[in-house]
């Protein structure tokens, strides 16, 4: 059903300034400040989501499910899918970058910058369905609460199927892997069905990862709008902004781990080189392996973290990342058009079914192709808000944030920008303010 809450944009309140911001939650803190943040402890291990996605199923995948699949946007998802028990995913790296996740802005704090996971780049990493201006409507989120059985009944309809599926407030991918599986021996013809389970699993191992195997309802009912022709960035990026959110706050990890690699590659690891004969053997189980190609990155590269071998390598390395260490504009990213908020008071709200969360371009000068001049001002919307679906108020929330994106101001990246060096000095200085102060070692 095609949405248009424009209508709504007069219900908005008004933009009382930065006062509200600071009387609404905490000023923006230094990092090492924050109660529980990793920074001021070392870090609990990383939970790991078990392999739900086996490849033996994702080769009896009919080609008319595949067809299926690709027709809704996942090509690119279903080949780290497809390759899952091959990448390597190095939690050294991860987790150092997790220490300089700021909570209240939904950034990484450098010490000469901040940068974020652009809505648009991971949309183009992931190889995800875009929407242009005005076709809002197709983000995906529901107002309602979520019934899984009646979405798992389009797959089937057998309780004893159904109860293994689902428990509590999560689905498991297992029992839905072992269906689908089992529906390619016995050649059913039920394709759509198929492509609508191996979907689930898919999404839910790449996009949605939780621990053990399973994923929310909430997360249930976007991957199955995908089918719809419904738009998931939103909801997969804010997801792992809360994921980052969490771990950062001494919590379990989850979200695209794929996605955060990806970014991570391109940014910081690796640097694509046309006339290198011999491949990088760092990226060989590394996810930019596999879906590289899209990002103009081949295995051909030079990797410029090579040496940096454990946790505290990493950190030194990252805590001391300059402009010119981090690329800023990866070619994939030349010219495109990103979203910002059309100005202080009308932040930006990634919409998922399980939060509002802040998302924050602006503060990335360079990374959005702007000089650096000052620290913006922290929004006066809590950085995640969580949802209560059902309620009247969500629904306006939500309605709201929709409006801030359909007005939403939007920008060019430029592969080059001019700076003042008396406006850097003041942006650092400011800068320095939420950085971290000591540390571990």
């Amino acid at each position: 059903m095609k949405r248009n809450y424009s209508a709504f944009a007069e219900d908005i309140p008004a933009y009382s300034g930065p006062k509200a911001a600071r009387e609404t939650y905490a000023d923006l803190k230094q990092l090492s400040a924050i109660p529980g943040h990793i920074y001021t402890h070392p870090p609990r291990p990383t939970a790991i989501l078990k392999d739900a996605v086996a490849g033996t199923m994702l080769e009896l995948l009919p080609p008319t499910s595949i067809g299926h699949l690709k027709e809704w946007g996942l090509s690119t998802v279903f080949v780290p899918a497809k390759n899952y028990n091959k990448l390597v995913h190095v939690w050294e790296s991860v987790t150092a970058m997790v220490e300089l996740w700021h909570p209240q802005t939904n950034s990484f704090i450098f010490p000469e910058f901040e940068a974020t996971i652009l809505l648009e780049e991971l949309k183009i990493m992931l190889g995800l369905p875009r929407y242009q201006r005005g076709e809002e409507f197709a983000i995906s989120y529901t107002v309602d609460q979520i019934n899984s059985w009646s979405i798992l009944a389009y797959i089937t309809t057998k309780k004893n199927d159904l109860y293994s599926m689902t428990s509590g407030m999560h689905v498991h991918l297992l029992p839905i892997a072992q269906w689908i599986i089992s529906q390619c021996k016995r050649k059913n013809t039920n394709y759509t069905a198929i492509a609508k389970a191996a979907a689930i699993c898919i999404c839910g191992v790449i996009l949605f990862p939780e621990a053990d195997g399973a994923i929310s309802f909430g997360n249930l009912s976007i991957i199955d709008s995908i089918s719809e022709g419904m738009k998931i960035g939103q909801a997969v990026l804010g997801f792992l902004y809360a994921g980052l959110t969490s771990a950062a706050l001494g919590g379990p990890f989850y979200g695209s781990v794929v996605a955060f690699e990806l970014w991570m590659g391109m940014h910081v690891q690796f640097w694509a080189v046309e006339d290198l004969t011999m491949e990088c053997k760092t990226m060989l189980n590394h996810p930019l392996a596999y879906v590289g190609g899209r990002l103009h990155m081949s295995p051909r590269a030079w990797c410029k973290t090579a040496q940096v071998k454990g946790i505290l390598a990493w950190r030194q390395y990252l805590r001391s990342l300059t402009v010119a260490d981090f690329d800023m504009c990866p070619r994939f990213m030349h010219g495109r058009t990103i979203h910002l908020p059309q100005r202080a008071g009308l932040a930006l709200r990634l919409l998922g079914n399980g939060a509002l969360v802040s998302y924050n371009p602006d503060r990335c000068h360079l990374r959005c192709g702007a000089a650096r001049t000052v620290v913006p001002l922290l929004s006066h919307f809590p950085p995640i808000q969580e949802r209560k679906r059902g309620d009247a108020q969500d629904e306006c929330d939500m309605r709201n944030a929709i409006v801030h994106w359909e007005g939403c101001a939007t920008s060019a990246i430029q592969a080059e920008v001019e700076e003042d060096d008396e406006a850097i000095m003041e942006y650092i200085e400011a800068l320095k303010k939420i950085q971290p102060a000591g540390g571990n070692n």
